[in-house]
């Protein structure tokens, strides 16, 4: 394993993870509801003209020419004088002009008892009128027309335009497999933890918040500390990055640098100069694929979750690299030589007020928050702009 530098700024650390990223393959995914939140990759269009062929607005008759209209069987010709039921959305009949709306008509029998379609009292002066009532072939869209850009994220409305467009499948944008590993002896999935234990925080959210960082997860396991396993488990193939969540120090519980040290690994940050969150890592191992190494306690785990695992995630997909915001601070915050502050922050009239209950290891001041301020080495001044960053799923 190879040493870089100790201890990137947190801008460095995110531009670093970030130019490490190579954009993953776009690949053709069946269209479905999977789809939904991917990128497309290629523009879709229209592969024949929609609708792609004339058809009725309203429930009522088809009709040629002015009343009275005798019937004929729906789907033959009509010539003047003549009509045929038709519903929502049906293939307007040869030599139809009009669709009469059925509160415009009423139906009536001739001098030999046929039935024979009149206008009603309800009909309008002039109608029908030549097409009315008829949505022409290629009204929303033509053959070739693009309906939606590459670039597009695709939502409902938008998979539901695709189907419209006749594709099959879409062409999106790569995103990252992401494997999660979960170590330490200690922890319990359920219940109340006893003296020494503490239960998983990591579990119910890791996951959630590696979508709505535009990864996939495609497994997840509990690692006990022992070195065997843990190489085991970094040797997966079907994944781009892995994400451990503890062991990144140097005790005798702490596996995954033994691990990588093992796997010839290339250690391209090792720390970042902040706090919370500073003893991050991130490796790139054998065959390109990634380790983010996630410090053991849930508030620096986030921290350092945000600073260098989604702008690597970002780089994976071929996004940009995730922009800070600048906010006015509403607190003066000393200077800490060499290192940023990152601090869960709410916005109390236009200023972002820090929250309480943030240390490494606590979580509910996080809950609480609305995003998180980066206080510069040299501190910042009441009301004066400082960079921050909103949560993924804001």
């Amino acid at each position: 394993m190879r040493e870089h530098r100790i201890r990137h700024s947190w801008a460095e650390a995110r531009q670093t993870a970030f130019d490490a990223a190579e954009p993953v393959p776009e690949t053709a995914l069946p269209l479905g509801p999977d789809l939904c939140g991917r990128r497309l990759a290629e523009p879709v269009v229209a592969l024949q003209d929609i609708p792609h062929f004339d058809s009725a607005a309203m429930d009522g008759w088809a009709v040629n020419g002015s009343a009275p209209w005798i019937f004929v069987s729906p789907g033959e010709r009509l010539y003047p004088g003549q009509a045929s039921d038709i519903l929502t959305g049906g293939l307007v009949p040869p030599g139809a002009k009009a669709v009469l709306r059925s509160e415009s008509g009423r139906v009536s029998a001739d001098a030999e008892g046929l039935p024979v379609l009149q206008l009603s009292s309800e009909a309008k002066p002039g109608e029908p009128r030549a097409g009315q009532h008829i949505r022409p072939s290629g009204k929303e869209a033509v053959a070739g027309e693009q309906l939606l850009a590459a670039g597009t994220i695709l939502n409902p409305v938008r998979l539901a335009l695709a189907a419209l467009s006749g594709a099959d499948s879409l062409s999106v944008a790569g995103r990252a497999r992401v494997r999660l590993l979960f170590t330490g002896d200690e922890v319990v999935d359920s219940g109340i933890p006893g003296p020494g234990r503490v239960r998983d925080v990591f579990a119910p959210q890791l996951s959630a918040a590696v979508l709505a960082l535009g990864a996939e997860v495609v497994g997840e396991a509990r690692l006990p500390d022992r070195l065997p396993e843990t190489v085991a488990a970094l040797s997966a193939t079907d994944a781009e990055v892995f994400i451990s969540t503890g062991g990144t120090g140097r005790s005798a519980a702490d596996q995954v640098r033994r691990a990588i040290d093992e796997l010839g690994a290339d250690l391209m940050i090792d720390g970042v100069a902040m706090r919370p969150g500073g003893p991050v890592f991130l490796a790139r191992l054998p065959g390109g694929r990634f380790l983010v190494g996630l410090p053991g306690n849930p508030l620096a785990a986030f921290m350092a979750l945000a600073t260098v695992a989604q702008p690597l995630l970002a780089g994976l997909a071929g996004l940009p690299r995730p922009a800070a915001i600048e906010v006015l601070s509403g607190a003066a915050h000393e200077p800490d030589p060499g290192r940023s502050r990152l601090l869960p922050y709410r916005d109390f009239y236009g200023l972002a007020s820090p929250v309480a209950k943030t240390e490494s290891a606590m979580l509910h001041g996080l809950a609480q928050a609305e995003g998180v301020l980066v206080v510069p080495p040299h501190g910042v001044k009441l009301g004066e702009a400082v960079p921050a960053f909103s949560f993924p799923w804001n």
